[in-house]
């Protein structure tokens, strides 16, 4: 998939995590109706401009694991795939 986010855009592969009970049932996806809040960042924008017009370096980069807002990124389908566009401002933090 060849996609360039423009300005301060991610774009995100959903990652979602297996849910299983306390008693070790695992729920299918169809039980939690939920938006993913874990992706994978397939590519970054070059950032974003100060009023000075100074660029502002991106603070993730492409293979970070990050957490989002759950309804911030919109979904669209590129090449049979499900990718995320979120701006950097919704990525909560970097998972290490």
């Amino acid at each position: 998939m060849k996609l360039q986010p423009l300005h301060d855009h991610i774009v995100l592969q959903p990652l979602t995590e297996e849910k299983k009970t306390k008693g070790g049932i695992v729920l299918p996806e169809t039980v939690d109706k939920d938006k993913p809040e874990m992706g994978k960042v397939l590519a970054v924008g070059p950032g974003k401009r100060d009023d000075s017009g100074k660029l502002i370096v991106m603070g993730v980069k492409i293979g970070d694991k990050v957490l989002f807002k759950s309804y911030a990124p919109d979904e669209f389908e590129i090449d049979g795939d499900k990718v995320l566009v979120a701006k950097e401002s919704d990525i909560l933090a970097i998972i290490k």
